[in-house]
């Protein structure tokens, strides 16, 4: 009887935070700007609403500049993240922690009080606040600490003595980092990479803020798609590409776990 209830009470609450969810893939079958059981069942399931995602070619420009963003911030991220963390691990005294706090600033910080000082900054340096330049720096700011959270784990849970050797054997420096260090932390920097790109994507103040004028993100669009309710032909086919979107997530995570099990049976 308690293995029921414990059983019972982690369903209950995992259909409390994944029921919006499933509702929203529900109706991206269902041809309608209203949601409604009474309207789903007059109208029937169908994929209308991916056959007209697909062939807005606006809204698919929009999607293709998203995608285009998070992987051009996650790489950057990644790659600063990656040697930030190593630097931090590797520093002796005050100032590895002194910068180790500073990384966790953009973390705990309201994302409006980063929106605004960014724009502040490059109103102050380019008298532009607003530029492709300016919204890729924007998500780097609010990705990269989540990188450097997900390496310094990875480096703390390897064997220091494995660099040392490297060192002890005639490596240099960078060759023992690039030999030893990087395959051993590799699953924290995929992690941090996934989590780039789900911030960017999920991304709205930074993009609101920094963004160019003409241009738009998925989540700056759905906003002002939101904003204008009905009057605007795009928003029912906007619940096709969220389910799209959490799909992809979900077999992402999926096999990545499928591989991490895989690699710890070996």
């Amino acid at each position: 009887m308690k293995k029921f209830f414990q059983v019972f009470y982690v369903a209950l609450i995992l259909l409390f935070i994944y029921a919006p969810i499933f509702t929203l893939v529900l109706y991206s079958f269902v041809d309608t700007p209203i949601v409604s059981i009474s309207e789903a069942l007059r109208i029937g399931f169908s994929f209308e609403l991916y056959k007209k995602l697909f062939a807005d070619s606006a809204l698919m420009t929009i999607v293709w500049d998203t995608l285009t963003l998070a992987l051009i911030a996650a790489v950057l991220a990644t790659i600063l993240g990656t040697l930030g963390a190593i630097g931090i691990y590797y520093s002796r005294g005050k100032f590895g922690k002194g910068v180790s706090a500073a990384s966790r600033i953009p973390v705990i910080n309201a994302e409006i009080v980063t929106a605004v000082a960014l724009v502040l900054l490059f109103a102050f340096i380019f008298t532009e606040s607003r530029s492709y330049f300016a919204l890729v720096v924007g998500h780097l700011v609010i990705t990269t600490p989540f990188v450097v959270l997900s390496v310094i784990p990875k480096l703390k849970q390897m064997d220091p003595n494995l660099y040392e050797a490297a060192l002890d054997l005639g490596a240099s420096p960078v060759r023992a980092i690039f030999s030893i260090v990087l395959p051993e932390i590799l699953p924290g920097i995929l992690s941090g990479f996934m989590l780039s790109i789900t911030l960017s994507l999920d991304d709205y103040i930074i993009s609101a803020y920094t963004k160019p004028a003409g241009f738009d993100t998925i989540s700056t669009y759905v906003y002002g798609a939101m904003a204008k309710s009905n009057a605007n032909s795009s928003l029912p086919a906007l619940r096709a590409l969220s389910a799209i979107i959490f799909v992809v997530i979900i077999l992402v995570v999926v096999i990545k776990n499928l591989s991490t099990k895989k690699k710890e049976a070996k």
